[in-house]
């Protein structure tokens, strides 16, 4: 999306082959960007920041709530509308939390109750804001740093807890200016980021890192099968994103780093993992271990494996403060009691989480993912140590971000 606002042709490589990804190209085509495609390697022919044109057809985010929500802030700058729908889960999901800053700076939106499909009648220069979120939102936050780059003066999203930070570093790479740090606001001491319209900022070539979330299962595989071992490389390490890695760490697996670097502003490098008889739990650990608070923004994609991963600790896990997990691409925190219950596992739920008791040993099942491409893998994960055959129902979910996870799987499993 940023490449397209640009001025000339940016060079993107290790693009990834998600239905997501795939979606979020469509749109921009039908908004008159040319992509040139070879293999996983993009040309995106920037059109600048007003170069964008009315499409002849409502935008299809399919799955995509992050193409939704950071293309509506794009659109809300731009002197033409534009209608935003996607599949029956993407218009079930929130989006009142970006309508009300994009209305704040000036454009006028439509719902169907808060909710996709969106109408949006954008204005070519907005009105810059400071606004503090309302809900832990990396794509909230990017809607309006991205509408920002629209506005007249300077846009500032406050955070009380700092969420994940790749538009931040994507602008920064294209020289788009933006302020970003912890300062005090309102007497409190909080996390901002802020850019300045209008913005204008050329091309440049961007290699993208390994999605440490997908990267995820694999890891927890290698660390949940004793005597295994795994080593991936090109792995995003981002700090937004490594808090699973730690909570592994803590729960007492292995979990290292190595060839640390950085590329397109993102710092990357190797993760290994060897899986012990059983972990070193430390002496002082909480009985059941507890995720909450801060964590939960930082660990959200990874909520449902880390409850898996759970099912095979003394004492468990519990995770709280994650009621954001039931308006995702399924009701997580139901599909995850519900799958880990039919394994087997003992799990309390709450409005806000779940309490998976451990350890317990887990025995195949039929799981209902729920169209629900991280529920799919999770518990794909989980049918590696259980014991008999697992069933997972609508699995070609998974190609919503990793359509290559099964194939993968099956060529590092002995």
């Amino acid at each position: 999306m940023i490449a397209a606002m640009a001025e000339g042709s940016s060079r993107i490589t290790n693009f990834s082959t998600s239905v997501d990804c795939a979606a979020t190209l469509a749109c921009l085509e039908q908004l008159g960007v040319s992509i040139e495609r070879d293999g996983g390697d993009l040309l995106i022919h920037g059109v600048g920041l007003n170069g964008l044109r009315a499409p002849a057809a409502p935008l299809d985010c399919r799955n995509s709530g992050t193409t939704m929500r950071l293309l509506a802030g794009i659109l809300a700058g731009q002197n033409f509308k534009t209608e935003l729908t996607g599949d029956e889960s993407l218009r079930s999901r929130p989006m009142q939390r970006i309508i009300e800053p994009l209305e704040m700076m000036g454009a006028r939106i439509s719902s169907h109750e808060g909710r996709a499909p969106l109408a949006i009648e954008g204005r070519r220069r907005l009105h810059a804001i400071t606004y503090k979120l309302l809900v832990a939102s990396a794509q909230v936050k990017s809607c309006v740093l991205l509408a920002g780059l629209n506005a007249e003066a300077q846009t500032e999203v406050i955070e009380n807890e700092p969420t994940r930070d790749h538009t931040e570093r994507m602008l920064r790479w294209f020289d788009v200016p933006i302020e970003t740090g912890k300062a005090e606001r309102e007497g409190k001491a909080a996390h901002f980021a802020a850019v300045s319209g209008p913005a204008r900022f050329v091309a440049r070539e961007v290699s993208i890192p390994g999605d440490i979330s997908s990267a995820a299962y694999f890891i927890a595989a290698a660390a949940l099968m004793p005597n295994s071992s795994i080593e991936i490389d090109n792995v995003g390490l981002n700090p937004t994103r490594t808090s699973f890695l730690n909570q592994l760490r803590a729960l007492g697996f292995e979990a290292r780093v190595t060839e640390a670097r950085e590329q397109s502003n993102e710092p990357v490098g190797l993760v290994g993992v060897h899986g012990a008889e059983e972990p070193r739990l430390p002496a002082d650990l909480q009985q059941p271990f507890l995720i909450d608070g801060l964590a939960i923004a930082q660990l959200i994609d990874e909520l449902p494996l880390l409850a898996v991963v759970g099912s095979q600790i003394e004492g468990g896990l519990e995770i709280r403060d994650a009621a954001e997990l039931r308006v995702k691409e399924s009701d997580r925190i139901a599909t995850t009691a519900d799958g880990l219950r039919a394994m087997g596992v003992e799990v309390e739920e709450f409005d806000d989480g779940l309490r998976v008791a451990g350890p317990a040993r887990l025995r195949g099942a039929e799981i209902d993912s729920r169209g629900d491409h991280r529920i799919a893998m999770a518990f794909s994960v989980a049918g590696l140590i259980a014991e008999g055959r697992t069933e997972i129902k609508d699995a070609d979910c998974v190609a919503v971000s990793f359509p290559e996870f099964f194939g993968l799987l099956d060529s590092v499993i002995e």
